[in-house]
């Protein structure tokens, strides 16, 4: 009895142990995964606060779950769709990375060019999405009918970044085993879902929580209301800020996606060019990793800004003359 007890035990022991084994593969792909994707993140993160401007702010953060909610929905339908075109049709993934990849170098060119021309962005929120975020907000009481519209349009905006997401991820790992490639990618969807609308969140109620703390203040010289008020003052800095870092990296991801895919495709020039520089400052000692990486890094970002321009300024010269 005792001798069965023991090899049961020695059998879980083992099993647990496997478990962990897979569990830290899955982390680490996904981890790999969402690490590469996080242009996009950062993008999805500075857009989506824009989607309950002018909300209640009782109504912020359960509009904010329905995208998230949908969100996570999109990411599930768009993982079937990419491992069913990685097992039957891979060949696909270069053109659609480098696709997405254009649409990132694109969006990121576009605020740049306005930014030089002095101009104010004419497209904080896809153009799709502008009746929806007008119903929205045209009053102080906003309807359950106008948050569903607002919601369903930020969900459909954000099928768009997902799709990217899901593709640049799968690209990262697509040369795991089928079960692990599943697992990681459904746990890059939820890690990704929980960064951004957890982010999206917290950033949206930091100006209502830095109120609440300049009203509980007895005076005007206390703690409490000037760490308040920082919070109020900052937040509108913080979200330029990340608009700002969004932007870059969508050129730098998009960038090199197509740079990338180009070479996969059998033209190579441009990526052997960028390594080569990057290669230049890796020697340098203590630092040459990251000068190394920086270089590279900027090399990518200046080919999508060049790549994305070639979309960007004939969508802008055309804005224009509609104006």
């Amino acid at each position: 009895m005792a001798v069965g007890l023991a090899a049961l035990l020695d059998d879980i022991a083992a099993i647990a142990k496997t478990a962990a084994a897979s569990l830290d593969d899955i982390a680490g792909a996904a981890s790999k995964a969402s690490t590469k994707a996080i242009g996009v993140v950062v993008d999805d993160t500075a857009v989506t606060p824009q989607y309950v401007q002018g909300l209640n702010p009782a109504r912020e953060l359960p509009v904010i779950g329905r995208i998230a909610k949908g969100s996570l929905i999109n990411k599930l339908l768009i993982i079937v769709a990419v491992l069913a075109i990685n097992y039957w049709a891979a060949w696909l993934l270069t053109p659609l990375l480098m696709l997405g990849g254009t649409y990132l170098c694109f969006e990121g060119a576009e605020k740049v060019i306005e930014w030089l021309l002095g101009q104010r962005a004419h497209k904080e929120t896809p153009a799709v999405d502008q009746d929806a975020q007008t119903s929205a907000t045209a009053s102080a009481t906003h309807t359950t009918a106008a948050e569903d519209q607002l919601a369903k349009g930020a969900i459909r905006t954000d099928f768009i970044l997902s799709a990217e997401i899901m593709v640049i991820a799968l690209n990262e790992i697509k040369d795991q085993s089928f079960g692990l490639l599943v697992a990681a990618m459904i746990a890059t969807a939820l890690l990704i879902t929980a960064l951004v609308y957890g982010s999206v969140a917290v950033l949206v109620k930091m100006d209502d929580f830095g109120i609440r703390m300049m009203h509980g203040a007895s005076k005007q010289t206390d703690f409490k209301y000037r760490f308040g008020f920082g919070l109020v003052q900052a937040m509108p800095k913080v979200m330029a800020c990340i608009s700002v870092v969004g932007t870059l990296a969508m050129m730098w991801v998009g960038g090199h996606l197509v740079v990338q895919g180009f070479a996969d495709l059998g033209f190579s020039p441009i990526l052997d060019f960028i390594h080569y520089l990057a290669h230049s400052p890796a020697a340098v000692p203590g630092i040459g990793g990251f000068l190394s990486w920086l270089t590279d890094t900027i090399g990518s970002m200046i080919c999508g800004f060049i790549w994305g321009s070639l979309f960007a300024i004939p969508v802008l010269a055309a804005h224009r003359r509609q104006h």
